[in-house]
């Protein structure tokens, strides 16, 4: 992509998938990324590990999704790709998955394409779009994926971006699942850490980004009228842990609640 068809990327203001990016160790950030995300990691020593677990989580969360035969994903909030992405799990359990990424951040559309080399058996897809912008972002993801039939819907790491308005807008999203959904989410929480998250939060605001960690039962308001899977709302590291999770932990807390809920 060169020329006037290439993204515009505004390098003047830190974004969070360039920030989280940093953290992972990727090189798709500038300066001013990873000035704020040395800032934050001052204040609030879990972020690294944060991000990892996280990562672990999705793959976790998809994996179990697709073996429980789901066969459709749409994954807003991508961000900028870090192997193992979505479809890889996804379609590595089920090669014919439909796997549909939606952002806003012209980085991670610069990255699409590597994004779209899926199985030969499934589909990728990737939607430029605003995850307020409901209509269009369900729009174009219908061009791709049925939502007569079930959908894993994932939003890792991307509710603590937006403010008390997300529970309308989650629900609206859950509202078009059909039976059998999933909804895989995980989100910052004071809980566990409260004056290293509050300091983390105050930077974010500072740099224009909005920041809403959210309690156990504010978490836990996103799953009403679903189906909780077990071990149920839980601190990311502990939901349904590999070996590698179980080494982690020891490495110190993640304040980070992570839940997977169906639809029925």
């Amino acid at each position: 992509m060169t020329g006037s068809d290439a993204p515009r990327i505004d390098t003047s203001r830190p974004h969070p998938a360039r920030v989280y990016d940093w953290w992972l160790g990727g090189k798709d950030n500038y300066p001013v990324d990873e000035a704020l995300a040395r800032r934050i990691l001052e204040v609030d020593g879990t972020v690294l590990r944060g991000a990892r677990a996280n990562r672990r989580f999705m793959t976790r969360a998809v994996r179990t999704a697709a073996e429980a035969g789901i066969r459709q994903f749409l994954d807003i909030g991508t961000g900028i790709p870090t192997e193992p992405n979505l479809h890889q799990v996804a379609q590595g359990v089920a090669p014919e998955a439909k796997v549909v990424y939606a952002d806003n951040d012209p980085i991670v559309l610069r990255h699409a394409q590597a994004l779209l080399h899926g199985s030969a058996e499934g589909a990728t897809d990737y939607v430029e779009a605003d995850v307020r912008d409901i209509g269009t972002l369900l729009g174009r993801a219908r061009e791709s994926l049925d939502f007569t039939q079930p959908v894993a819907l994932s939003l890792v790491a991307l509710t603590h971006y937006l403010d008390d308005d997300v529970y309308g807008l989650v629900a609206r999203y859950v509202d078009t699942l059909a039976p059998g959904s999933y909804l895989i989410l995980s989100q910052v929480t004071p809980d566990l850490s409260p004056t290293a998250i509050e300091k983390a939060a105050e930077q974010f605001r500072r740099s224009g980004t909005p920041f809403f960690p959210r309690s156990l039962a504010e978490f836990s308001r996103f799953f009403e009228g679903l189906e909780l899977l077990g071990p149920g709302v839980i601190p990311v590291s502990g939901w349904r842990p590999a070996p590698e999770d179980v080494a982690a932990q020891a490495e110190g807390i993640v304040p980070v609640y992570a839940g997977v809920a169906r639809k029925v």
